[in-house]
Parts: C-alpha cells; structure tokens; sequence
C-alpha cells in the first residue's frame, strides 16, 4: 500500500514509518517539526537524542535500501494537505499529526486555543481532503483512551447499546474528557464519525492509552534512527518520568492517591495495532474504534515497579495531583477488537521495566531535574510556568506525533 504517515518525525510516527516500510509498503512520512518547538519553547529536550527528520531518513535508506518521501507542511494549511494527498496518492493515511500534551493544553488560554485549533481543524482539512479526492483513502487516526474518562461502568470500544424509555439503540459511549487536548480528540471523532456518515469516507480511530518503550527492530538498526524520549512535566509520561526520577535520586511523584487506573501499550504493540487496522480497512462509510491498549494500572501499581526494579534505593512520595481528577476510581475498558484481528501483546514485565532504566541510566547525564516535577495547575487559568522562549505556542499544524496521553 502507500500509507502516508502524518507527524512522522515524532515518537510513534517515526518507527511507524521504519516498521511500515520494512513490511514492504511505500511510505511518505509529513511534519511541520512543532514538536521540536515545543522543546524549545519549554527549554528541555529529548532524553535520547534523535537527529534532524532528513539525517533519518537517509540513515534508513543506507540501512534499508528503502525510500520514505517527506513532505515538510502543515495541516492547517488546507492546500498544502490537498497537494500532498494528491502528490503521493495514499490508499491510507496514519494520522499522528497532533498536539498530544493534557499539561500543554491547560498552560493558559493561548495554549488550550492553540491545541484546539491546531488538532481540530488539521483534522477536518484532512477529511476533507480525503473526501474531495479519493473516499476510498482509509483513515487510521490516532484517538486517547482519555476521551472516556473514568465513569462509573464499563467502557466499551466506541459505542454502547442504550435502552430509554422501553426503545433502544447503539450510540457513541459518552465522553468525559479531562482536558483540552482530550477534549480536541472528541471533536476530532465526532467530526470523523459525521464525515462517515455523509460522505462515505472510511475511518478507524484508534483510541490509544499510554504508551511506554523506545526501541524496535528498527530504531535499534543504528544510533540515527532512535526515536525520542520524553520525561518533563509537560510532554514526559508516567513510566518514563518515574524512571528518571528513580536514576537521579529523586523520589517518585504519584500524585494523589496514586489510584487513577489508565491503560498502557508498548510501543511494539502501537506498531502492530496500526499495521493490523490499515490491513484491515473499514467499510465505505464506516467509523470504527478500537480501544488501543492491552493492560491497565494504577499510577501508584507502576511506582512501586519501578522501586522493585530499581537497583539502587527509591523512594515513592504523593504531592497533590495538579490535575482535577478522580483519585481513586472504577476502570474497566473493553479491548478486544484488536486481539480479534490478531494482536499478540507484548507486556509490562520486571524485564521491560528494567530496560526503560537502563536507558535511563544510559543517559542521565541529560536529565534536567527541574524539568520533571509539574508545573501546569489545572485550577488555575493560566500557569506559572516559566519557559525558555516564552512566546507561547512555537508552531501551528502538524505537530510531531501523539505518543500517547500524559499523565
């Protein structure tokens, strides 16, 4: 197939492209590199360091003997995504492009703005695009399990059946999002499912819970194709900050309680539930979802195996969560339409665990302590947060790649 890979310069969107194209596919991989601005703006970086898209690129054809094509744009720039699906002519298009950060979207007004008109109207010129020149393109967006939030009862895979008043009918689960970011998803999905509807397009979201790893087959082929490694307050997510913080002698932050339960994916998992919904397209005028995880966890559950783990001493302490969120919670998730397609989990085991230290070991010479503790206040409208660039958002559009929601 030809599958076009939008943010494809990011955490998942880059071995997305590596493990696509080795499958034998022809890949096109587009970004705007936002997601290096955001470094910029928040002055940290990447804990593994990662080279420029184009040095990539050229490391994968020497190592591969395959070509990616690249296309440098934005999403939010309607002709550019117009020109680009007609100039590589994809049968699916993987749709990472957005700003995934729950802490970025609460910084204040211009970033909830921000995240909310670069996610949400990159989307609809990109459904557009797809229904003005080819309805057949597939559709394969990358949504967050954190549209759901914790409601009190099971959550299905997209759609509940619900009886009322002695009728009933299957409609969309209901949404409890926690953030502005996990807000811009659930316009995201209602604006795909309505596209389905009256255009005909086809469309799989993908609703993705957090994802932990940094290595494939593919990264690890030479030092120039790793993918990042994100561990601040801001873009870091859980398992990776607590590895950090367990390597530089500071204590492991759970905040709260340390009982919100969320589902967790290795990123050899991402891989192939992305591989398994392009093979396996949805219908003309269809809009499925898959909730894309294969484990759950409490927050204080990965603490503790990280210290477990840990060689050296680590301790587990419980600020009050920055987030306005349950604590502790009921969280049982549906996630079987994947495995019906094929998926064979990889788990988080005592050895994965160890691994993500070591690479924390590995490189800790690169932690910048003052970037892992929170600095974004949800009950607050804007943040005391103190940036390197303090311009607020650094660019619009495509983004670098959701790696998952943060916690």
């Amino acid at each position: 197939m030809n599958i076009l890979v939008l943010g494809g310069d990011g955490y998942l969107g880059w071995p997305t492209a590596l493990y696509l194209s080795r499958k034998g596919h022809r890949v096109g991989v587009v970004d705007n590199f936002a997601r290096r601005g955001y470094d910029l703006e928040m002055g940290v970086d990447t804990l593994i360091p990662i080279v420029s898209l184009q040095k990539r690129v050229r490391r994968w054809q020497e190592v591969s003997g395959n070509d990616i094509d690249v296309f440098v744009g934005d999403l939010t720039d309607p002709d550019f995504v117009s020109e680009t699906l007609a100039t590589f002519e994809p049968d699916t298009v993987v749709h990472f492009a957005e700003q995934r950060s729950a802490p970025y979207s609460m910084i204040d007004r211009k970033h909830a703005v921000y995240t909310q008109v670069n996610n949400v109207v990159g989307t609809l010129n990109l459904i557009y695009a797809i229904a003005e020149q080819n309805r057949d393109i597939h559709l394969v967006k990358l949504g967050t399990m954190g549209e759901y939030g914790t409601p009190n009862i099971d959550i299905e895979e997209g759609f509940i059946e619900i009886t009322h008043r002695g009728r009933t009918d299957v409609l969309p689960y209901p949404k409890q999002p926690g953030s502005f970011y996990h807000l811009s998803k659930v316009h995201d999905s209602h604006n795909i499912t309505f596209a389905c509807r009256i255009w005909g397009i086809r469309a799989t979201d993908l609703n993705q819970g957090i994802v932990y790893g940094h290595e494939t087959e593919e990264t690890s082929l030479h030092p120039e194709l790793a993918t990042r490694f994100d561990y601040d307050g801001v873009f870091g997510t859980v398992l990776n900050r607590f590895c950090v913080q367990a390597v530089t002698g500071h204590p492991l932050t759970v905040y709260g309680a340390g009982g919100q339960t969320r589902g967790m994916l290795n990123i050899l998992d991402t891989l192939a539930c992305v591989e398994l919904a392009c093979e396996n397209p949805a219908d003309r005028g269809e809009f499925r979802v898959y909730n894309q995880f294969t484990e759950s966890f409490s927050i204080q559950q990965m603490a503790e195996m990280v210290v477990d783990q840990y060689s050296g001493d680590a301790t587990i302490e419980h600020p009050p969560t920055p987030r306005v969120e349950k604590e502790e919670h009921y969280y049982r998730a549906a996630h079987t339409k994947l495995l019906d397609l094929g998926l064979v989990p990889h788990l988080l085991t005592s050895s994965v665990v160890r691994s993500l230290i070591a690479v924390c070991e590995k490189y800790k010479d690169r932690v910048d302590p003052s970037a892992i503790l929170p600095t974004v206040n949800w009950r607050e409208t804007s943040s005391s947060l103190t940036t390197a660039g303090s311009h607020g958002p650094s660019a619009t559009g495509v983004g670098d790649t959701e790696s998952a929601e943060v916690n």
